[in-house]
């Protein structure tokens, strides 16, 4: 008798949205079909993030990132997440122009992934377009606060909101992104009250990263997590793993066996001693 498996149920762009002041919204990068399997389990949102540029391809910022780029490996992501809710990050200069040229590139996103819905970075100047995609079918999550695309127009990366204008403004794009009907906001790289008071403050559920534990939820790259990075470790990453010394480790290893003719072995070789 044949048994069937259920397929798992995935979480969608509503169901992020109701968890507003409910259970924390676990959320981190993935930008390979196999990351997207180890990690679909564990989270409820994986983010396609264009700090792949950084990440995978090793740029200096993430401005040399393209829309193909981020198509091809929110694609990938898809493949291999069953179950987490799936946004890919529109790369600058994708969207920054009008609302049609944003729509135009979402529309592509959505077509070509599979993904729930697309990210934009900025605030108040941005609120026209995420209605506008918004009304058009697009779920949006907004990203205010340190934006990695505009770090060079911001003076560098550094914790925002230590002046009192400067709190008041992001905060009040925010709002303005939330009004204009992000289903959830990053909130990046803000002092820790200032975290705390955008998510009282917006309906949406705020997603943390560098920013407060009240947020709604949280999200680290997950290269930064496992310890694949050993050169800088941001402050408010924690590593849960140090995976990048184990595969220096593994790779001296092999290295080793190589030379000392001890890899491969008999059992590693067709037809070798008897062997299949």
């Amino acid at each position: 008798m044949s048994t069937t498996v259920d397929a798992p149920t995935r979480h969608t762009v509503r169901s992020i949205r109701t968890r507003k002041g409910g259970d924390p919204i676990v959320c981190l990068t993935a930008y390979t079909t196999p990351m997207a399997r180890a990690l679909d389990p564990h989270v409820d949102l994986l983010l396609v993030g264009d700090s792949l540029g950084m990440v995978l391809y090793g740029f200096d910022s993430t401005l040399p990132v393209t829309l193909e780029m981020m198509i091809a490996h929110g694609a990938a992501v898809v493949r291999g997440a069953p179950s987490a809710c799936i946004v890919v990050d529109l790369p600058f200069g994708a969207y920054q122009e009008s609302p049609e040229a944003a729509f135009r590139a979402a529309a592509r996103v959505m077509k070509e992934t599979g993904a729930a819905a697309v990210k934009l970075e900025g605030g108040a100047e941005m609120a026209a377009t995420v209605g506008f995609l918004a009304e058009r079918g697009i779920p949006v999550l907004g990203h205010v606060g340190l934006l990695p695309q505009s770090v060079n127009a911001a003076g560098g990366f550094r914790a925002h909101g230590r002046d009192a204008q400067e709190a008041e403004r992001i905060l009040a794009d925010a709002r303005a992104i939330d009004a204009a009907g992000a289903f959830a906001l990053v909130v990046e790289g803000v002092i820790e009250p200032l975290g705390r008071r955008i998510t009282e403050a917006v309906a949406a559920p705020t997603i943390g990263i560098g920013a407060s534990p009240a947020c709604d939820g949280q999200i680290l790259v997950a290269e930064d997590a496992l310890g694949l990075f050993t050169d800088f470790q941001p402050k408010f990453v924690k590593r849960y793993a140090a995976l990048g010394d184990e595969i220096g480790r593994a790779a001296a290893a092999y290295a080793a066996e190589v030379r000392a003719r001890r890899f491969p072995g008999a059992e590693h070789c067709f037809g070798a001693g008897g062997a299949a």
